[in-house]
């Protein structure tokens, strides 16, 4: 008798439950998803990093590069690679601060106000299609929850 093998199945087979059930798999489905039709729906070149980065200059231009890494939830080195990509495209301006050299202060130029708007407008007609299928009522508790896991895995990263 010789080795029996089964053939493969023309349906790939399906995560198991296991993994099914673990709420990190379906953050990242959720992300996976996000950034597909990100591409698609909002901009193909300007990422949802970059987008955040545009929106808090415009929010406090003129902040310190460190104060909008914060404030748009990234490392230092990432912040400082995104503001360089956003500058090579000509949509902030970093200016040394003038009590220290090593502080970038960032602002927005004309280009970068047009990107942001146009962006801004898809952005929000995207935001309506990802939660379509609820009611306002759903839509805030949706948010309250998602807001209450980011705020709680942010600090999970800060203790033992």
């Amino acid at each position: 008798m010789g080795d029996e093998t089964t053939a493969p199945t023309s349906t790939p087979p399906g995560p198991p439950p296991e993994l099914t059930a673990a709420p990190g798999y379906q953050v990242r489905r959720l992300y996976q998803a996000y950034l597909a039709v990100w591409i698609r729906a909002v901009d193909p070149t300007l990422t949802g990093p970059q987008f955040a980065v545009l929106q808090a200059v415009d929010a406090a231009p003129g902040s310190d590069q460190r104060s909008m890494a914060s404030a748009v939830s990234l490392d230092t080195s990432t912040m400082a690679d995104v503001a360089r990509r956003l500058e090579n495209r000509g949509l902030i301006v970093r200016r040394t601060a003038a009590e220290d050299g090593r502080r970038k202060l960032l602002y927005l130029t004309e280009e970068g106000e047009e990107t942001l708007h146009d962006a801004n407008l898809r952005a929000r007609q995207l935001d309506e299609r990802l939660l379509e299928p609820f009611g306002p009522e759903q839509r805030e508790h949706i948010m309250h929850l998602f807001t209450s896991l980011a705020d709680h895995w942010e600090g999970l990263t800060e203790g033992p």
